[in-house]
């Protein structure tokens, strides 16, 4: 493997470790500096049910953004998000100017209110698991988002479950 391969591959990994940091803390303006102008995202899940993709979120650079700006006025679960993010596989395309990467992903939420009686204020537990499938553009600055699907086990979320995964 050449220098400048090794080099892509952590420069995409640490994208996406960093990425999960920004989105732990909610630190969406930081989140947003590392992905592309033409970035697009959303959240999604096979329904055996009905045999099809489902859609929970989908939207682009401009549009997360507005979302973000609105989650403080959003009647949201402000318990917090923590991931366990193990990067799978990356390839580097042959320009070395793209690449794909896939991550599985462990989202824990701690509870700030208790939900029943089985799961108390304070306690953590599975929020959802899943895979982020992950484009990027790469330069001499780094790996930037180009796209990203979140794409989770749950067929289900909470309410209160505006942001980005």
């Amino acid at each position: 493997m050449s220098a400048d391969k090794t080099t892509a591959i952590e420069q995409v990994k640490d994208t996406i470790y960093r990425s999960c940091l920004c989105l732990d803390d909610e630190r969406w303006n930081d989140w947003f500096a590392m992905c592309d102008d033409s970035f697009e995202y959303k959240i999604t899940a096979f329904s055996p049910e009905i045999r099809k993709d489902m859609v929970y979120l989908s939207g682009n650079l401009t549009e997360m953004k507005s979302m973000c700006e609105m989650l403080p006025h959003h009647n949201t679960d402000h318990s917090p998000l923590k991931r366990h993010a193990t990067v799978y596989s990356v390839d580097i395309a042959e320009d070395g100017a793209s690449a794909e990467a896939i991550t599985s992903v462990l989202i824990y939420q701690t509870l700030l209110d208790g939900i029943n009686s089985h799961i108390d204020a304070g306690e953590s537990h599975v929020f959802c698991i899943g895979r982020y499938i992950d484009k990027f553009a790469i330069n001499g600055a780094g790996a930037k988002l180009v796209s990203r699907e979140t794409r989770i086990e749950n067929r289900r979320l909470d309410k209160g479950s505006h942001w980005p995964l």
